[in-house]
């Protein structure tokens, strides 16, 4: 398979909010709980700082997709946040290392200096080994931080990765 990543367009609705729902209705990373609509999927994307997107070019399939956006304001607006979903059927084929590193490299050219993610469910364990591999730190632990689908309560393991660091390369 390959894969380019590229910024989302209108016509990526549908199957974007679809992969975006399947992570959501796992209830095993995002914190969403509400589905998206091809609309509602439509603005949510557009509204993002940037919304890259996996596709295919083999046969023109999106098969992922990541938001960037900031993680907070003003004299903390340097600090973004993001999101990473890949459709289900084809996960385990190294998609979501892709678009963490497109993310990466995207987060820099929009002049974010830190990409922190807050919630990681320590359950999670390919997401932490691939932050781990390609240079997150993690910040400590939140003991029952997220609520799993059978209504227990997993640890989450917020993570950053300063982006300033390897601003030379």
């Amino acid at each position: 398979m390959n894969i380019n990543i590229r910024e989302y367009m209108a016509a990526d609705a549908k199957s974007a909010s679809e992969i975006w729902n399947q992570v959501v209705d796992d209830g095993v990373a995002f914190p969403q709980e509400e589905d998206l609509t091809p609309e509602s999927g439509d603005a949510f994307f557009k509204e993002q700082t940037y919304t890259g997107i996996a596709e295919n070019t083999e046969n023109g399939e999106v098969v992922g997709l990541y938001i960037l956006h900031p993680n907070n304001v003003g004299r903390c607006g340097h600090i973004c946040n993001a999101s990473y979903a890949v459709r289900r059927d084809i996960r385990g084929e190294h998609i979501g290392e892709k678009l963490v590193l497109d993310c990466i490299s995207m987060a820099k050219k929009k002049g974010f200096g830190v990409l922190q993610f807050n919630a990681v469910v320590a359950s999670n364990v390919h997401a932490l080994h691939l932050y781990k591999r390609i240079g997150f730190t993690p910040l400590g632990v939140i003991p029952g931080g997220f609520r799993m689908p059978d209504g227990h309560y997993e640890d989450i393991i917020p993570h950053y990765y300063d982006l300033r660091k390897d601003a030379d390369q």
